[in-house]
């Protein structure tokens, strides 16, 4: 495949660079360790089915929703710049 003045691989290398920087991203988030009884945001009682369910949870679903809504407006950005100034 000709990249023009990228060497050999290089889109390759940008996109397993992306994944395993998403791949990162998402275990870095896992909960761990043992579960809130109270949403650390709101602190509302979070249920017993889903602190059973998601272990070290620490947020109620709605606030869970909202985190995730904002997470993924920010997700997703290329850390090695635009994808035109990597292959020309």
């Amino acid at each position: 495949m000709a990249t023009g003045w990228a060497p050999e691989g290089a889109v390759q290398e940008q996109i397993d660079a992306s994944v395993e920087s998403a791949v990162e991203r998402a275990r870095s988030r896992m909960p761990v360790g043992e579960s809130l009884t109270h949403c650390e945001d709101c602190e509302e009682e979070i249920p017993l089915g889903r602190r059973q369910a998601v272990p070290g949870v620490r947020c109620c679903v709605k606030c869970q929703s909202l985190r995730d809504e904002e997470d993924a407006r920010t997700s997703m950005y290329n850390r090695r710049g635009s994808k035109d100034s990597q292959l020309k």
